[in-house]
């Protein structure tokens, strides 16, 4: 793993950032670093309010949603919500469906089959709206690629609303409306929403049409906060006021659903990272191993006992999940192997039985062990369907569209996307991936790097340092939890490996003559031989509590570890 110390900002911008906050200078370096350099901003950055979010008719295209959502409401149309079987598309298809069910009976919600139609938009799903006589399918988080689906649901006159947050192609679909911020043409001034960022703001727009202020959406928060945490978008700008906010519904009032997942917790108060944990795992895994409705009926329950019983079978599911993913791992980990395919700058790897449902998770699986760009084939109808995940800062998107010539179809993000291909073309599209990467990686990408942020000492370490970093949160990409490092530590000598494999690290760790401290490295078992015989260490931590029997504790979340 490399160590990549953040270089420390300018002295004079520190010292007038610690002047005017008062703040030591730990906090003033962590603040620089995230670009805050006045009071002002990190008066926003410490106290967001939701009256910092934008105007929803900022956004290209919403006055046209709006526009035509209201014409349905009069003619009394009957509407159908359509979204991607994801957390980011059951939740945003949760919120706008019981949104707009405030205002007309006649809403039809729709996730598709991951098994039979695939991702995004499905003639199936129009198919489906046809014979219910639905006029206007309002699509999440999914759609802007989908030219031939509303070419022909057009056809059959019926219109769509498309709020997507993924990159457009070349052409736009010719829908009423297209809400993406990542549209060239369109001027928002935050591009980063998730797909139920932009469900919320098209709920906001309609909301403002009827005198409702910010205030009457804050109960639909948990489900954007949920998005977010899932789907890894920057936790900065309007993300960060609607993650911050959503997680205050979430510990103090959230609906039934996500109460139901909860209900069981064992900590007082949940952050995001338990979100992502937690919450988003059991509603991804009504998508992988069931369906995607199931999520939704779990998100859209107002009777807390019939939730509970929702929640009950998603967590089967849940575990039906983890069974698939440790199985399926361990085989790509044979292949793998067996193909002598270590050394290569990619990982591509298909057996045509294994469970589309879990493909995804299986790929992270394989960045964690090889860290390489990874994708992962199964056998879907007649082709192949795949998931890719990337290593950090390769564009793993990109890759995929320089041998877009072997796809069928593809789409998603920087670090994880989606594809289909025949199965004739298979072996060209390895061939032409691998050599693209080969191409176009630094050879420091694919080694493993933490990055950290300040070098401190346990003499730093104070309650009020502590107090103040947990006001960074909510933690997320761009705004991630401090990492620090220190060095010349020794363990205490009661040093252990946790875990039924011994893969956990527990240390007690001193440094001079301060207090020692409590640390667990998770995964990091094999590195406990650097800590013995009072030999000096460096590690790259973060400042984490343990909660036990009702005390909480200071503790360190050892992330590296090296002599």
């Amino acid at each position: 793993m490399r160590w990549n110390l953040k270089s420390k900002p300018q002295k004079n911008k520190i010292q007038t950032l610690q002047k005017a906050l008062h703040v030591d200078e730990i906090i003033a370096i962590l603040l620089l670093q995230r670009g805050i350099e006045t009071y002002e901003q990190a008066k926003a950055f410490f106290r967001p309010t939701l009256n910092d979010l934008h105007n929803p008719y900022l956004m290209k295209d919403m006055d046209k949603a709006v526009e035509r959502i209201e014409k349905a409401i009069t003619n009394n149309e009957n509407i159908m919500i359509f979204g991607d079987y994801d957390v980011d598309g059951t939740t945003a298809v949760s919120l706008v469906s019981s949104y707009l069910k405030t205002l007309q009976p006649n809403i039809a919600t729709y996730i598709p089959d991951r098994y039979t139609e695939g991702y995004g938009i499905s003639y199936k799903g129009i198919d489906f709206a046809e014979d219910n006589n639905i006029t206007l399918i309002i699509a999440l988080d999914c759609g802007i690629k989908s030219i031939d689906h509303i070419n022909y649901a057009k056809e059959k006159k019926i219109d769509f609303i498309i709020c997507d947050h993924h990159r457009p192609g070349n052409t736009l679909p010719d829908a009423v409306a297209i809400l993406d911020p990542k549209r060239e043409d369109c001027l928002y001034p935050y591009d980063e929403l998730c797909g139920c960022g932009i469900g919320f703001k098209l709920i906001q727009a309609l909301g403002q049409n009827r005198n409702q202020t910010i205030k009457n959406f804050i109960p639909y928060l948990d489900l954007v906060a949920t998005a977010i945490a899932a789907d890894i978008v920057p936790m900065t700008g309007e993300n960060r006021i609607l993650a911050k906010f959503g997680m205050e519904v979430i510990n103090t009032n959230p609906r039934p659903g996500i109460k139901a997942l909860i209900q069981n917790r064992k900590k007082q108060t949940l952050t995001i990272t338990d979100v992502v944990f937690i919450v988003a795992p059991r509603i991804n895994a009504a998508g992988r191993i069931k369906h995607g409705n199931y999520a939704v009926q779990l998100l859209t329950e107002f009777n807390l006992e019939q939730a509970t019983e929702f929640a009950s079978e998603i967590e089967e599911f849940n575990t039906n999940r983890k069974g698939l993913d440790k199985q399926i791992t361990k085989e790509a980990l044979s292949q793998i192997e067996e193909n002598k395919e270590q050394d290569r700058f990619s990982t591509v790897v298909y057996q045509e039985n294994w469970h589309k449902g879990v493909i995804g998770i299986v790929a992270s699986r394989l960045v964690e062990n090889y860290y390489r760009p990874t994708v992962v084939f199964t056998k879907s109808g007649d082709k192949l369907a795949a998931s890719a995940r990337s290593v950090r800062d390769f564009d793993v998107y990109n890759a995929l569209e320089a041998c877009s010539e072997h796809l069928e179809q593809f789409g998603g993000h920087m670090y994880a996307a989606g594809m289909t291909l025949k199965e004739e073309n298979y072996k060209n599209f390895k061939e032409a991936f691998e050599k693209t990467v080969k191409n176009t990686i630094h050879p420091n990408l694919l080694i493993p790097e933490i990055t950290i942020d300040a070098e401190i000492n346990f003499s730093d370490i104070t309650p009020k340092l502590i107090r103040i970093i947990k006001q960074f949160e909510p933690f997320g990409p761009q705004n991630m939890h401090p990492v620090f490092m220190s060095s010349n530590c020794h363990d205490t000598g009661y040093g252990k490996t946790l875990g039924s494999e011994e893969e956990h690290l527990k240390l007690f760790v001193k440094q001079d003559n301060e207090e020692a401290i409590a640390g667990i490295g998770f995964g990091l078992g094999k590195h406990l031989s650097l800590t013995q015989n009072k030999k000096p260490f460096q590690i790259a931590y973060i400042l984490d509590e343990n909660e036990w029997n009702g005390k909480t504790s200071l503790q360190i979340n050892i992330r590296a570890i090296k002599a």
